[in-house]
């Protein structure tokens, strides 16, 4: 696994439930860029064991999911978490957690560089498929943050 030198850039979240789906807001603002060859984007949803494939035909992965870890809203956080318990609280949205899939990407072998994006939104937030203010300000960050890193390596 994990051979191809492939860097894939994966946003999770439900674009229907409002700044929950700024992960997915993210990856498709990425993919709007030049990239490398060597990245892919994935808008992965709302998750699923769909995504172990490409999770292990990536050398390193770029995670974007909301968050609600207990920072102020719109703070994004870059982690570099080498077990699923580094992971920050996952939201109900999304049909399983990143922890539990990355649990089982790990115990089937996977061992990639995985680098999360969680941008931290209000979990209690009226439905829209629009994102707010500050969230629309940190996907924007994020994007930026990305793109350095991809062009970085």
């Amino acid at each position: 696994m994990a051979n191809s030198g492939k860097t894939l850039v994966l946003g999770l979240g439900n674009v229907l439930m409002g700044d929950e789906g700024v992960g997915v807001h993210v990856v498709r603002a990425v993919e709007k860029h030049t990239l490398p060859a060597s990245v892919e984007c994935l808008d992965g949803g709302t998750g699923g064991f769909t995504l172990l494939e490409p999770l292990q035909e990536a050398a390193r992965i770029i995670l974007i999911d909301a968050a609600a870890d207990g920072n102020p809203i719109g703070t994004v956080t870059r982690t570099t978490p080498r077990f699923s318990r580094d992971y920050p609280p996952t939201l109900t949205a999304h049909d399983i957690g990143v922890k539990d899939l990355l649990d089982v990407f790990y115990i089937q072998g996977g061992s990639p560089d995985v680098i999360l994006y969680a941008i931290t939104i209000d979990p209690q937030q009226p439905i829209s498929m629009e994102l707010s203010e500050v969230i629309a300000r940190a996907a924007e960050v994020a994007v930026a943050e990305i793109l350095a890193e991809l062009a970085a390596n």
